[in-house]
């Protein structure tokens, strides 16, 4: 930040800047090094000395002291107030920050008898344009911070105590007036558990009543996977997770006489659901949600027509209701009977089907939106009332993970060592022949050939997969037909090449170029769409970064045979005065330049299968 220690990111709101900057920084590194580098290096001298205003300052965790190189003020003019005093786990309190205009802030509740321990509990947002959830340590959702550096005068947030609360907490805050102008650790309020003896003492379930006649409580504890697999029916994402773990996706139904007991939990500040389904697709399905609604999770059946939002049913058909919301991490439980024949819509639990598991955002009234990422599905049909088991699922469909990992070997591997050999190894392979042809147009025509293979290939897969036209994946498809146009006119116009001393051999010559260049150009565009989709769900920012590195690779690599290419040929000289060669011979410089050219692209193409073998671990999980 500006403000605080911060970087932006794909899930900020710098998004789209960075976004058109590394892009247009790739395409430049492709074609333009030298301009390339100089913008390279003047962005990174220009990132290392600016401040940012996103907020995102992790870094800051422990100490809450912003880096702006001066010392924070000792007389707070901003002050910290809380709606209550006591709490228990699972309550939400109101906490106000408060006080003349600030630019930046940064909110945590800590242990009141250790002020320097970890952060204690998590937070809720009331107005997601003015702040913003941090995770500090191992506690999802543990500080809150500013998004801008816009003047603001009041932020209001909620604190949801967890289950291991100590017994007295205590609110801090950092503010930022000016850069130069801050003060840290701002003491709040102090809310404490009554009756509490010791960190360790048992807690109770407390129960409130609710719009339905079935009563709702508060879950104690997380669940655990003991009896996955041998006593009930478990799904997890990642597969063998721990359910009491920070990023674990749980699902568990476990039968019980004519009722089916059923868990759910899952990092999400708004929304857990899962589905069953006749098939692999959104529509038709049954569907069961837990809504933060209002700091409180209701839990609720619903219908999912099509890609429309879950209508919610009337009546609740659930019994034993219970929730638990700690540390960002949303937990809820509930029966159901096996069969239901009175209610429309609801499956009979003793079938087979595919079973869904998404997450995503709320608002505060309980409206949910999409699911934020490519919800997990079965990879068959299962019974949850037949023999238990413990199975994972996939985010990714197969199909599109195909579609991905060919589109990759096309582009990182075939087509890049293909220009490599056609740029810089006509004059060492001239010579040697395979096939009756030179080798190293033989090489070429080979990996380009392949490329048009591979690309055609994986152009069908999201078609199948979709059954047509994807309206949900932005510019990639549109881009991606444009590849595929221009890779299959390539070896066509390539078919008609003139003769090496024909008129029009030059002409051909620069289409043939320009179409090769314009294809590489856009498959990266398309690839950097792609892995933002989340069909493909690519950990990010890894997938970027690794993008990144792989064009700074390639253009490295013809740097470098460009410089030696330049210093072979001064190693050849002819004195025009008596027309003698002198300083090394031309055999000897070929000889000295193909042994080079040759260790190059031995490196060059095991860096590639590096960067090739990490995306398709990427694209696996592996």
């Amino acid at each position: 930040m500006a403000i605080l220690l911060g970087h932006c990111n794909r899930r900020t709101g710098c998004k789209p800047y960075l976004f058109w900057q590394q892009l247009v920084l790739k395409i430049s590194l492709m074609e333009l090094p030298g301009l390339a580098f100089a913008v390279w290096m003047f962005i990174c001298f220009y990132a290392s000395v600016d401040s940012y205003p996103s907020g995102k300052i992790r870094e800051a965790c422990t100490s809450m002291i912003p880096c702006h190189g001066s010392s924070p003020q000792l007389s707070p003019e901003h002050t910290i107030t809380v709606n209550g005093t006591e709490f228990k786990p699972g309550d939400n309190i109101e906490v106000h920050l408060s006080g003349p205009d600030f630019e930046g802030f940064f909110i945590q509740a800590r242990d009141a008898e250790h002020l320097d321990s970890p952060a204690v509990g998590s937070f809720m947002l009331v107005d997601r344009k003015l702040s913003q959830l941090l995770t500090c340590g191992r506690i999802k959702n543990s500080a809150v911070s500013h998004t801008s550096k816009a003047k603001k005068k009041y932020i209001k947030v909620y604190w949801i105590a967890p289950g291991d609360a100590p017994k007295r907490v205590q609110f801090l805050a950092t503010v930022v007036k000016k850069y130069k102008l801050f003060w840290v650790k701002i003491p709040g309020p102090v809310v404490s558990q009554p009756n509490v003896l010791s960190p360790t003492t048992p807690l109770h379930a407390t129960s409130e009543a609710i719009s339905t006649s079935h009563s709702v409580s508060y879950l104690s504890k997380p669940f655990n996977a003991s009896g996955c697999g041998s006593m009930k029916f478990c799904i997890r994402n990642p597969s063998n997770c721990d359910p009491e773990s920070a990023s674990c996706f749980f699902l568990s139904f476990q039968e019980e006489k004519s009722s089916v007991f059923i868990e759910m939990s899952g990092p999400s500040e708004g929304y857990l659901a899962f589905a069953l389904s006749h098939d692999q697709w959104m529509g038709g399905d049954d569907a069961y949600l837990c809504v933060n609604e209002d700091h409180r999770v209701h839990v609720s059946t619903a219908y999912l027509k099509g890609r429309s939002p879950p209508v919610l049913d009337s009546e609740n058909v659930l019994e034993d209701v219970s929730w638990r919301l700690v540390d960002g991490i949303l937990q809820c439980s509930f029966r159901r009977s096996i069969s239901l024949p009175a209610y429309k819509g609801r499956f009979n639990l003793n079938a087979s089907y595919y079973i869904f598991l998404a997450d995503g955002e709320a608002s505060e009234g309980g409206l949910i939106y999409k699911h934020r990422h490519q919800p997990l599905i079965t990879n068959g049909v299962y019974n949850v009332t037949d023999l238990p088991q413990d199975i994972g699922g996939s985010r990714s469909p197969q199909l599109i993970k195909a579609h991905g990992a060919l589109m990759f070997v096309a582009w990182i591997t075939t087509v890049s060592i293909g220009v490599i050999v056609a740029r810089f190894f006509k004059p060492v392979w001239s010579r040697s022949f395979l096939f009756g042809k030179e080798m190293w147009f033989q090489v070429h025509r080979m990996l380009m050939l392949t490329t048009v293979m591979l690309t055609s290939i994986s152009f069908v897969l999201p078609f199948i997969y979709r059954g047509g036209w994807s309206q949900q994946a932005g510019f990639h498809p549109y881009l991606g037909c444009t590849v595929m146009a221009l890779t299959i006119f390539q070896p066509l116009m390539a078919g008609f090449r003139p003769s090496r001393h024909a008129p029009r051999r030059q002409l051909f010559n620069w289409f043939h170029w320009s179409t090769g260049t314009t294809a590489r150009i856009l498959a990266v565009v398309t690839m950097f769409l792609g892995m933002d989709l989340p069909a493909l769900d690519l950990p990010d920012p890894w997938d970027t970064y690794t993008m990144i590195g792989f064009v700074a690779w390639h253009v490295g690599i013809e740097i470098l045979l460009e410089i030696h290419s330049y210093c072979l040929v001064r190693k050849v000289e002819v004195i025009e005065d008596d027309r003698v060669q002198i300083l090394q011979s031309l055999t000897s410089a070929e000889a000295e330049g193909r042994l080079f050219k040759h260790v190059v692209l031995t490196i060059y193409v095991s860096g590639n299968i590096v960067f090739l073998i990490a995306f398709l671990a990427a694209i696996n999980h592996i």
